[in-house]
This record gives structure tokens, sequence and C-alpha cells, in this order.
């Protein structure tokens, strides 16, 4: 048995629809905000992914978040293309007038409904909620055919009320009836049971899409997630890399490749071109800062790595001994040796092509051709990730308020460490000498000196992009300046040069958050 949907049409039964927040619920969590060019710049690569719906941002919350979303309505193709609004009038307009340019489009309206929230946070009684459920659905179809509404705590919601809610919602209009696990108290029993009662009780359930949002507090999130689609779920919302609030959400590339993994268990369909998401994870990564951690499942480096001699000598007679799915199939790579100091840029483009990178304009490619060359002038052997990493440095600093020009070091163990440094400061170069107790300090003290600022350094760290003496240093920093965290990375043979890099891109996510003005609270 089929739904006919107004953005998808004739949903088959096993068909899961996936609805990727990494732009609305993921750039919720501390030190993940993104500037609007890394936003249309993640929303594109997510659309390659081949996401069914693109949370691009909550509208009302700021004018970043406005103009974020109204971009990637105007210029990302593909993706059904959301905007989250609370039940009030104002910000479910802003919401439409925000997607209005979206080939397809949707409001995404939540109101909570568990006693804990309407007693505390909503201070109304049941009957209010009920009918604002109603009345603002209702609003919202006045602007698009598709209208998702989400029972905020939906987990933690009384059952009876819970469908009373839902088929409110649903005889008002709404497309999609999200049940969200808010606080990641679920176990999958409990996701599953209540799909179930739904799809059983609420008159209409069959002419709608139930949805799932389950966070990861108790580090659950896909397994709820997969249980509650065992329950008659058939949206999935979920995040690159889990990211989200709190300890985050579930995990798109997890909850989709236990789907493509396990079909005996969960025989359903998706769009995701799974080959796309090691590449949508290391962008997310090097917009925001935070690295994945080396034993995260799917994308982490060490999920493919085999140190136990027993595994290596089964791996090396088949690899199925202990890999339940390829490295091929979510796109990592064998590092490749073909490229080098005397390949040119026709080969170059041809690599990045390979790479995922086909849609780099010419003023990128021009860039990050001169970086791979001065690359490969220092590299004995430059890899694959070595040219992900240095492009994917490269673009998301293409219109950075603050640029790494050049960089001199004189450090020693018997003189004070000195850097010379040049930035271009909005299109001005500008130079600073300045000393510290070794080059990392020197370079920050003198970052300071031509742009003073009261940012604190709450973390340096430092990793290798690849492997041996030679390899290229990814270095990232955490300022927070008036209780603001930001996480920056940057990427270099040198490592000094790197955490300059890593600093810079710090710094100036930090002058996107002065700019916007303070969101408004909310969850999901």
């Amino acid at each position: 048995m089929s739904i006919n949907h107004p953005n998808f049409g004739a949903i088959e039964a096993n068909r899961v629809i996936i609805f990727d927040t990494t732009l609305r619920d993921g750039e919720q969590s501390p030190g993940f905000s993104m500037n609007l060019d890394e936003k249309v710049r993640m929303a594109e690569t997510l659309a390659e992914l081949g996401v069914d719906v693109l949370e691009a941002g909550f509208p009302i919350a700021s004018i970043g978040d406005f103009e974020s979303v109204r971009r990637i309505a105007e210029t990302v193709k593909g993706p059904v293309i959301a905007g989250l609004a609370r039940t009030a009038r104002d910000d479910i307009q802003r919401a439409a007038e925000a997607i209005r340019s979206a080939e397809r489009k949707r409001i995404h309206v939540f109101l909570s409904t568990s006693p804990l929230h309407m007693k505390y946070k909503l201070k109304m009684e049941p009957e209010a909620v009920l009918e604002l459920a109603s009345t603002s659905v209702t609003f919202a179809r006045n602007f698009v055919d598709d209208v998702e509404w989400s029972a905020e705590d939906g987990s933690r919601t009384e059952p009876d009320f819970l469908c009373r809610c839902v088929e409110a919602a649903i005889a008002a209009g709404a497309t999609t009836i999200n049940i969200p696990d808010t606080v990641g108290y679920a176990v999958p029993e409990d996701m599953e049971r209540i799909f179930r009662m739904l799809r059983e009780r609420v008159p209409g359930a069959e002419k709608v899409i139930f949805s799932t949002h389950c966070h990861n507090d108790l580090g659950l999130g896909v397994a709820n997630t997969l249980a509650a689609v065992r329950g008659g779920a058939r949206q999935i919302e979920c995040t690159i890399n889990g990211i989200g609030e709190r300890a985050g959400n579930a995990s798109l590339e997890e909850v989709v490749m236990a789907i493509r993994t396990r079909p005996d268990q969960h025989p359903y369909s998706n769009n995701i071109v799974t080959q796309n998401i090691m590449r949508t994870s290391k962008l997310l990564a090097t917009i925001t800062g935070f690295d994945v951690q080396p034993n995260k499942a799917i994308v982490g480096r060490n999920a493919f790595a085999h140190e136990s001699g027993i595994h290596q000598d089964g791996v090396l007679k088949n690899a199925a001994t202990y890999e339940i799915m390829t490295p091929e199939s979510v796109g990592l790579q064998k590092n490749s040796l073909v490229m080098g100091k005397h390949s040119g840029r026709a080969a170059f483009r041809d690599k990045l092509s390979a790479l995922g990178y086909g849609d780099l304009g010419d003023n990128s490619l021009n860039d990050a051709f001169r970086r791979f060359k001065d690359l490969a002038d220092r590299k004995k052997i430059v890899y694959d990730d070595d040219i992900v990493a240095l492009v994917d440095d490269e673009v998301m600093r293409d219109h950075q308020h603050i640029k790494f020009v050049s960089l001199e070091l004189y450090a020693g163990s018997k003189t004070k460490a000195r850097a010379i440094l040049e930035l271009d400061v909005d299109g001005i170069t500008q130079s600073a000498e300045a000393s510290g107790d070794g080059p990392v300090d020197a370079t920050f003290n003198a970052i300071h000196a031509i742009f003073p600022h009261q940012a604190e350094l709450r973390l340096f760290s430092v990793g290798a992009v690849t492997d041996g003496t030679d390899a290229q240093a990814r270095c990232t920093v955490r300022l927070e300046e008036s209780g603001k965290l930001v996480d920056g990375q940057g990427a270099d043979t040198d490592t000094i040069v790197a955490a300059a890099r890593a600093y810079l891109h710090a710094l100036n996510k930090l002058l996107v958050k002065r700019a916007r003005t303070e969101p408004v609270a909310l969850s999901a």
C-alpha cells in the first residue's frame, strides 16, 4: 500500500524518506555554528548525498538563519527544503517567506505535548495545546501543501493525549507527523510501541507519513530510529556524524548503512548515495572544526582499520571475515599515488571530480591547484586524503573576513620563539611580529596583534592527515568569547601554518556569531 504525498507522490510501503537536520538541529551543538557560505556548501553536498528533505534552519531565530534558509531555498536543487517554526503566526510566516523560492518546500511546526513541557515550558493546559496544534497547521497550510507537525517530547507524552494531538494535526492538513524522542529518554521498545499505537488508533493515520527524530543521550539514537521504522515510521530525521543538541542525534550514516547491510532485518529502501558518505562527513568536520572520534561507526578513521594479527590475516584471505561492508561502499578510497609535482591542471581537475569535487568554481579550482603544487613540492607523495584536506581547507575560507597570507618563524631550544605574520583583513594586508613561549604561542600572539580580540584559547590539538614525517598536519583550535564556543581547523605540511589557519578559521566563526542576533531557544 502506498501513501500519496504532495512533494513525493506515491510512496511505496517500504520506502524510507531521509530528512537531514544537520543545518538546523546539528548546528545547535555548542561551537558548531556555520556562516552563510558554509551552510550553502554543506546543503549542496547533502543534496548530492541524496537526502530527501533538507531542514535548512529556523528562520525566525535570527537574521543569519533567515538568510541562510532563503539562500539554500534559492540555490539548492533536489531535496525538499524545510524551515522550522513554532506555532506562532510570526514564526510560520517567516518560515514561509524563507523557503518561498524552493522548488519543493515544507514548513515544519513543532509544539510540546508532554505533561512536563506543557506545565513548565508552555504553561498551558492540554486542551489549549490541542487547539494550538490544529490552528497552527491550518495556518501553515495557507502557504504550503506540505506541513510537518512535531510533538516535542513526544516519547514522554501520555498515549491518549498524543493520539488526540496527532488526530487534530492530521485533520488540520498535516502531511507528516513527527514523534521526537527529544531528550533521548526512550528505549527501542518504546519507539516501536508508540508508532504502532498511532497507526492503529488515530483516524487518518493511513494518509500521512510518520517520522522519527531520536536524540542520543543514552546512546540509543540509531537503535531507537530503527525500532520506530519497524513500528511504521517512514521518515527518518538524522544528522551527518550524529551532531546535534547535547549528545547529538541519530547518525545518518549509521542508520543508512544499517539498513543497507542488514536488509534481512530492515527491508527498506532510500535514495542515499552511500559512496558520498565519507566526503560529506569530512566536509562537515572541516566546516565545524570537530573531527569524529577514531572509533566512530562508518566514518571514523579506525572503522576499517585492522591491527590484530588474527584480524589482518582474515582480511587478507577474505575481507568479509572482519568487514561487514566495504570501505568503497561509503566512499573510502585507498590512498592514490598518481598525483605529484609534475601533474597538470587537467589531471588535478579529473582527480577532484573523482573525489567528488566536480563543482568547484574557477577561483576555488585555481586556489586549490596552487596549494596542491606547493604541497607537491614539499611532499614526496600526495595522497587523496591530502588533496581532500587542502581543498576543503581552501573552499571553506573563500569569503572570510581574515585570511592567512604568510608566516616566518624563528625558534629553537636556546632562543625565544618569534613569529612574523601577514594576514589579509578585509582585503588589506597587515603584518605583525610577536614572540611567545614556543612557535605556536608566538604565532597566536601575532594574530592578536593584527586583530585584537577578547577570545580565549580553550583547546589546541594536532593530528596527521596521512602517514609519514612529511604528512599534512590538521590542527583544531577552540576559542571562547562571551560564552560562545567555536572550533576551527586548518591543514598544512607545516604544523605551525596549520595552527594559524585553524585559529583564523575559529576567529572568523566568532565574527559571524557577533554579527548574528541571539538565537531563539528551541528543541525538536
